[in-house]
């Protein structure tokens, strides 16, 4: 009897250290909370990210990623451009070096112009899929994302069951 006690404790253990390890490193369950990834994402959505993602490789544009936006307080945005690049938005329409972004992921067209400027090296600039009802990078309280910010990249909704897919970008 205290030998097969021992067995279950020691799988308890294994499994917890486990789990632990594969939520830290590896993958982790986020919640939608808003609307500013519509149509992409819909408030209530769980999704997970895949938190390794970005240790091999570098966020691109069209990326859908979470990042630490203050203390406990994560943001889903989609990357829009990368350090080096020159974003402007003008007139409804979105300008990545001078050219038009194709951007079929998008609820409406933009509102407000912004730019032109130059992403710092090492950062990124996200937006919202819902660009006239999101907080990203346009409001100087979030600003350019920082890859220390950066926690993972999106990539499949799992809950609700029937809306279950993966996450384009």
């Amino acid at each position: 009897m205290r030998k097969e006690l021992w067995e279950w404790i020691k799988a308890i253990v294994i499994a917890v250290i486990l789990a632990a390890i594969i939520r830290l490193f590896i993958f982790e369950v986020f919640l939608v909370e808003g609307s500013s990834m519509q149509p992409t994402l819909l408030n209530g959505e769980r999704l997970i990210v895949n938190k390794f993602h970005f240790f091999l490789n570098e966020p691109v544009t069209g990326d859908v990623l979470v990042f630490n936006f203050s203390g406990d307080r994560d943001f889903i945005k989609r990357v829009i451009a990368v350090g080096g690049d020159e974003i402007q938005i003008k007139s409804g329409a979105v300008f990545l070096n001078g050219v038009l972004a194709v951007e079929d992921h998008i609820l409406e067209p933009t509102s407000g112009n912004f730019g032109p400027v130059v992403v710092p090296e090492n950062t990124v600039f996200v937006m919202g899929d819902n660009r006239n009802n999101s907080m990203d990078s346009r409001d100087s309280t979030v600003g350019f994302i920082s890859r220390e910010q950066i926690k993972g990249k999106a990539f499949l909704v799992f809950w609700p069951p029937w809306a279950a897919r993966l996450i384009e970008g």
